[in-house]
Formats: C-alpha cells, structure tokens, sequence
C-alpha cells in the first residue's frame, strides 16, 4: 500500500519562485520536499496553539468567570506592563 498521494497545488508567484529558490539554494533536494517541511511546521505550530488555548488560555478564562473581581482594568494592565517592561530594562 503506498504510504504518499500525488497531489497538484496552484501557489502565488511569490511562494513558488520563494520554493524554487529552496531548492535551487541546496536547502532541500525538490520542491515535495519544501512543502512537506512548511506543512510540519504548520502541523506543529497548531499543536503548540492549541496547547497554549488549552493549558493557559481557558484555565485564565474559566478562573475570570468564576471571580470576575480578579480581572485588571485597562488603566491597571497598562501599568502592570509598564512595570514588566521596567523590570526588564
């Protein structure tokens, strides 16, 4: 059984001439070959996101609406990261 699906794509000019200059530049040995490292990146980046909704973003989410009263103002966040940016230099 074949473990790969040929597949016909339209891109932009801009990311076939950006593909081509991959390969032409000895990064990757075809243009298949690209595609198929963005794709794993994207893959990744979306897992990563995805990690990041559910381990920081809805734990946040649910805490405020469990105790609204926790949540910054606007005023009170801007000065909060005036501080962190102080701290950092």
């Amino acid at each position: 059984m074949r473990t790969t699906q040929q597949m016909s794509i339209t891109l932009p000019n801009e990311m076939a001439d950006f593909v081509r200059d991959k390969v032409a530049r000895g990064d990757y040995a075809s243009d298949s070959e690209v595609l198929r490292d963005a794709l794993r990146v994207l893959r990744e980046r979306d897992r990563a996101v995805e990690a990041w909704l559910r381990d920081q973003v809805v734990p946040v989410a649910q805490a405020l609406r469990d105790d609204p009263g926790r949540a910054l103002s606007a005023d009170q966040l801007r000065a909060e990261l005036k501080k962190s940016r102080a701290r950092r230099g």
